[in-house]
């Protein structure tokens, strides 16, 4: 799979997208809502397993320079139904980067893939929710006091989904 946006190409992970890949699953503040920040072991190993081993995530290059600026979680879940999420490298943050990718990559999957349903969570109400609210995703429910953030504090995690149907329109 490669797709190309206006600023950006989608692509699959490879070996030499570490660095990149560490400086946003690195830092503290890109991580907020997620787990702890990775050492370069724990990104190497989950790029190596995850992002190519079970193809489960694709890359967001820049297309004049080709560096890796984001992370795009693509996972078939069961036939049809994909699991989406995204990190972008804090430098880019407030670009619109996310924005294109993920509308690139629901294109995709509507479009090329055929998909049934596009799903995602989170426990950030405000950014995250709110883009995927801007992507035309749904929330379909909470599930109260369902993960622990950084701090050991229990969060709600909210889950989206966007349906073929409702792409179409």
């Amino acid at each position: 799979m490669k797709i190309e946006t206006e600023r950006l190409t989608l692509r699959p992970f490879e070996t030499a997208d570490a660095p990149a890949l560490q400086a946003i699953l690195g830092d503290a503040e890109t991580m907020a809502f997620m787990e702890p920040p990775y050492d370069l072991a724990r990104t190497e190993a989950f790029l190596r397993d995850f992002c190519i081993g079970r193809q489960g995530a694709v890359a967001a290059a820049l297309r004049e320079t080709g560096q890796v600026i984001g992370y795009l979680l693509f996972n078939p879940l069961e036939a049809g139904i994909y699991e989406l999420g995204w990190i972008i490298n804090r430098g880019c943050w407030r670009q619109g980067y996310a924005y294109e990718a993920v509308s690139a990559l629901i294109r995709y999957a509507f479009e090329e893939l055929g998909a049934h349903k596009l799903m995602a969570e989170t426990i950030d109400p405000v950014r995250s929710a709110g883009l995927m609210r801007k992507l035309g995703m749904r929330l379909e429910g909470v599930q109260r006091q369902q993960v622990r953030d950084q701090e050991g504090r229990w969060q709600d995690m909210q889950l989206y989904g966007l349906l073929r149907s409702e792409y179409k329109q």
